[in-house]
């Protein structure tokens, strides 16, 4: 009898240990297709502003890519933001972006070239409008944009999209109304500490480290968009259906709102890519934005929110057959 106790030992330790190698295998087929090289070459993605969202978070993505695909190169480009992104690949000038839907939509809708070539890979996270008025210049409402210096973002940006249909839904021509500039979230805090504007638009996830810098040296005040409003927006059609009414919370910028929920809209922004894009690459690629959620999300907040759950929900575009591979793998 004092044998068969050791016996059976080895056979649970070995048991477990097998156990175990399985175990490790399969989390190795979830976070990697098991026994595949990794694809390699170059690709580009477009980004935006170097102070915005978009930037950051191509740049960590490209270190998590790195991890996984070493062999491949990824090169990054600025842009003024969503539209000029969804022109760059639609007409072959990168490979892969980040757009909001609405920028999207509005592509197509005018017919604009390779429209019908543009492809989803994940939904990620939410851009919301965060309108910045300067303390003293008596912004309280959009309406009381009349007449104001107001940054309206770069011409080919999703901002300038959102704030032209914003002030139009307000009754104030975009090129009238006002005194329009062209800054971004790049340029657009400065000029407002310097008194040279006396509003901007901005539309991002949340938190924006250009904002919260600025809030280091400046009181400035969010001005609501509020349901009505944004009622009035959707009523213009299009790709409107896009935007909904929302909160900015309160913890988004704890210094500047004091505990106060910012009434606003957001819309969803698209990772998307081309029909013509190799399916094993997008495959891959999709598996590393929806597993770096964490890594990423502990340098862009808003990156937090990508969930492979809601990830296949890239309406106004079909999936990607590449990445339509990728959730298959993964569906329970």
């Amino acid at each position: 009898m004092s044998q068969v106790f050791p016996r059976i030992g080895r056979r649970r330790a070995l048991q477990g240990a097998a156990a175990g190698f399985v175990a490790f295998g399969l989390l190795l087929w979830w976070l990697l297709p098991l026994g595949e090289d990794p694809p390699g070459g170059t690709i580009t993605f477009s980004t935006g502003t170097p102070a915005g969202v978009y930037q950051r978070y191509g740049k960590l993505l490209r270190k998590e890519l790195h991890k996984d695909m070493p062999n491949l190169n990824v090169r990054l480009t600025t842009s003024d933001g969503s539209q000029e992104n969804v022109a760059r690949v639609a007409t072959g000038k990168a490979d892969f972006t980040i757009a909001a839907a609405d920028a999207v939509e509005t592509y197509d809708l005018a017919g604009r070239p390779g429209a019908d070539r543009l492809r989803g890979v994940a939904r990620l996270y939410d851009d919301y409008v965060q309108l910045v008025a300067r303390p003293g210049s008596g912004i309280e409402s959009v309406a009381d944009l009349r007449g104001k210096r107001v940054a309206i973002g770069p011409a080919h940006s999703g901002v300038r999209l959102i704030s032209n249909r914003v002030l139009e839904a307000a009754g104030i021509d975009p090129e009238k109304g006002i005194t329009p500039l062209s800054d971004g979230i790049d340029t657009g805090p400065a000029r407002l500490k310097k008194g040279e504007i006396d509003a901007f638009f901005w539309s991002g996830g949340l938190p924006t480290e250009g904002l919260l810098t600025l809030a280091k040296s400046l009181a400035y005040r969010f001005v609501p968009i509020d349901a009505d409003l944004v009622a009035k927006v959707h009523a213009k059609g299009g790709a409107t259906r896009y935007y909904r009414a929302t909160e900015m919370p309160e913890s988004a910028y704890p210094g500047i709102q004091k505990g106060n929920a910012v009434p606003t809209m957001a819309v969803s922004n698209l990772l998307i890519t081309r029909a013509d894009m190799d399916p094993r690459l997008t495959d891959w690629l999709t598996r590393t934005v929806i597993n770096s959620r964490d890594g990423i999300g502990n340098h862009v907040h808003s990156a937090q929110l990508v969930d492979v759950r809601t990830a296949i929900y890239t309406d106004p575009l079909a999936l990607h057959d590449g990445a339509r591979r990728y959730y298959q793998s993964v569906k329970p």
